[in-house]
């Protein structure tokens, strides 16, 4: 059964018998809105390439980036399966999305932020049937969803974050509007969430 969290909810990333996820995966999904008048009639529909990141942290610092110039972590426990240009799925399938291997994390990442950037510069005005999603990877289950809604002046989003406690890993929708084309660009207010 599927969570839809609300911006700053947290869940436990523990199964419904108790034993902890082995494997996750963060989707998103998208399409470009609509465009209406004149505007839509000379340029066609629109293409947005928004962009997965996934930052890791260890005692607030990062430590490696899984993002579309840097698949894998250097350990291996995380992986980005690939950019996707345009979108598309939007109401359904992930666009992109994120592998992490929890068991493979290494014990000083206590963090791991994923976010969402427009690299070619749309703001989310111009982006429809956003989301971001947990799914377990051994099962197949989605796990939370997360929706991108409210359009808004801004051209990324800090989506979500996994982290550590005392009884396993935890995940909190953030949701927090901010502004840059790469996760660089966004170090200075992940800070905030970490």
């Amino acid at each position: 059964m599927s969570v839809n969290m609300t911006k700053g909810q947290q869940i436990s990333l523990n199964k419904a018998d108790g034993s902890a996820l082995s494997s996750v995966r963060m989707g998103l999904g998208w399409q470009a809105a609509p465009r209406r008048g004149l505007l839509a009639k000379l340029t066609g529909g629109g293409e947005i390439d928004l962009d997965a990141s996934a930052v890791l942290f260890a005692a607030g610092q990062p430590v490696d980036v899984v993002f579309f110039q840097h698949l894998v972590s250097d350990d291996g426990s995380v992986r980005h399966t690939g950019d996707n240009l345009t979108g598309g799925a939007g109401a359904g399938g992930d666009d992109e999305a994120v592998l992490v291997d929890l068991a493979r994390v290494p014990a000083q990442v206590d963090q791991i932020v994923f976010t969402v950037n427009s690299f070619t510069g749309q703001t989310f005005a111009e982006v429809q049937n956003a989301f971001c999603r947990l799914v377990d990877e051994t099962t197949g289950a989605e796990l939370a969803r997360y929706t991108l809604t409210g359009g808004g002046k801004h051209t990324a989003q800090i989506m979500a974050k996994v982290h550590r406690t005392g009884s396993g890993w935890q995940m909190k929708a953030i949701g927090e509007p901010a502004t840059g084309r790469t996760f660089k660009d966004l170090l200075p207010s992940i800070a905030t969430h970490l």
